[in-house]
């Protein structure tokens, strides 16, 4: 775990880059980071690239680095590993992936954001521990490296000194994470304010929603019922009310629900509800029936129960639990962040 600095002592982060390198997944870190400093953070960001050049994004934007890995001499308390659209080749670079060896020896922090994790999988530096990346690219993650744990829905994972991020805008998520365990909640919270994101992703458990997480469905009659449950789960849903809706039998929509969502439609609204809840609750401080009402559970306790069943903790206790990154929580050398 990274210890909390001094208030003289600078965190210095390397950002390393190389040709390919995904735009967002350098630009993001050095955000939030650079932005720490304005909260009272005492970050020291470099970019490094293997030979000191500038490089050209797959986005076509070109990036000057500060220096070059060999002239990385201190230890950095965190580097960062991005990913690029053409990972394939990337982990076939031997030179590349000793760069990043080399990198991980100098560093108190390993992180990467996207597919980088599939180069610090490719150096050997992920055998044994659990890992994230892009959702699209997990299960490839998971059958080309099978020492490597993956944790498909997670937003950001940490197994001792490697973390590792999903998707692109992760990279923030994992970024503010560090800066919460280095310089305190309250810094995080000001950064996440500034950049206008959320301290810790809504949505509690997956990289996606609810609604997209059921399969496309051939029926348009279902989709528009799925999508009115998803826009406003506060209405009524109730089975009566749907099947009225879209002009069909009860027994036709509990027909559809079963074949195209593999659930039954009360258990789909209920789960809406859920996610409607825990985005109210992470993102504000209404009271228990406003929320209540608003998620369409129409009574504190209903939700209440709702909470306990799906996710074994109360409401209470689940918006206090994104007060912070989540960073602090459970064991801090093996730690999965779920959105």
């Amino acid at each position: 775990m990274i210890q909390h600095r001094s208030g003289t002592d600078a965190v210095t982060v390397t950002v390393f880059v190389f040709p390919g390198v995904r735009l967002l997944d350098v630009t993001g870190p050095i955000e939030v980071f650079s932005s720490a400093n304005e909260f009272g953070g005492r970050y020291r960001v470099q970019i490094a690239s293997e030979d000191g050049a500038e490089v050209t994004t797959a986005a076509g934007t070109r990036i000057s680095a500060d220096l070059a890995v060999d002239d990385v001499r201190e230890p950095s308390d965190v580097v960062v590993i991005p990913g690029g659209p053409s990972w394939e080749t990337l982990i076939k670079d031997d030179a590349l992936l000793d760069v990043v060896r080399r990198l991980h020896e100098k560093a108190r922090c390993t992180a990467s954001v996207c597919t980088g994790a599939f180069l610090l999988a490719a150096a050997g530096l992920l055998d044994r521990r659990r890992a994230a990346t892009h959702w699209r690219h997990s299960e490839q993650l998971a059958l080309r490296f099978p020492s490597v744990q993956v944790e498909q829905d997670a937003i950001f994972v940490r197994d001792g000194r490697m973390m590792t991020s999903a998707g692109v805008s992760a990279g923030i998520d994992l970024s503010l994470a560090l800066v919460e365990e280095h310089c305190g909640a309250e810094v995080a919270r000001a950064v996440a304010k500034d950049m206008v994101v959320f301290m810790q992703r809504p949505g509690g458990q997956s990289q996606f929603s609810i609604r997209s997480q059921v399969p496309h469905s051939r029926h348009e009659m279902l989709r528009r019922v799925l999508d009115e449950v998803a826009t406003n789960p506060g209405a009524n849903h109730t089975l009566t009310a749907m099947a009225r809706r879209a002009g069909v039998s009860v027994r036709h929509v509990t027909r559809l629900f079963f074949e195209e969502v593999g659930t039954t439609p009360a258990r789909y609204v209920e789960q809406v509800r859920l996610e409607a809840a825990r985005v109210l609750l992470e993102a504000g401080d209404d009271s228990m029936p406003v929320v209540a009402r608003h998620a369409g559970f129409g009574s504190p306790e209903s939700m209440r129960r709702a909470f306990v069943r799906h996710l074994g903790v109360t409401p209470g206790a689940y918006r206090n639990s994104f007060r912070t990154t989540g960073v602090g929580a459970g064991e801090p050398e093996s730690q999965v962040i779920l959105r």
